[in-house]
């Protein structure tokens, strides 16, 4: 019986969750589609399913990652946790921005979120959190595995 540690778990369940998420965003898209005059669906629609998509093959790789390395199972768990976090936000964000439709680019200042106006620094916030633990999450599971085969 192959035994999992419970980094390895989170990703590999949280793919599959991606998995789906992409699916069901890909229905929506597909229906948006078809009622557009334009043949497209609304902006974030589409980055909803396609980042989706690419994040469930994004977690199957933290897992073999999280799998191969040296690193201890807590530090390997805290690693696959950060990204997912940001994964998952990242995509609950554009689906919000699919349903409310109101933007076609989060970066536009001012930032909008439905009626609601965020404050720029918030942004800027969220993105610089965001590259330090999902590079730097990545950059330790990385080499965890590099050292592991070295």
């Amino acid at each position: 019986m192959l035994v999992l540690t419970t980094a390895t778990q989170w990703a590999i369940v949280f793919s599959g969750i991606f998995l789906w998420i992409g699916m069901l965003t890909g229905v929506w898209k597909y229906l948006q589609i078809r009622r557009s005059v334009q043949g497209r669906a609304h902006y974030y629609v589409d980055i909803a399913h396609r980042s989706s998509l690419l994040y469930a093959a994004a977690s199957l790789i933290l897992a073999v990652l999280s799998t191969f390395s040296v690193l201890s199972d807590f530090v390997a768990l805290v690693c696959v946790l950060a990204n997912l976090f940001y994964f998952a936000m990242s995509v609950l964000i554009y689906i919000v921005h699919g349903l409310l439709q109101d933007t076609t680019n989060q970066f536009t200042q001012p930032h909008r979120l439905g009626k609601l106006t965020l404050p720029a620094w918030c942004m800027s916030v969220m993105m610089l959190s965001l590259i330090v633990a999902e590079l730097g999450a990545t950059t330790v599971l990385l080499l965890g595995t590099i050292f592991k085969f070295i």
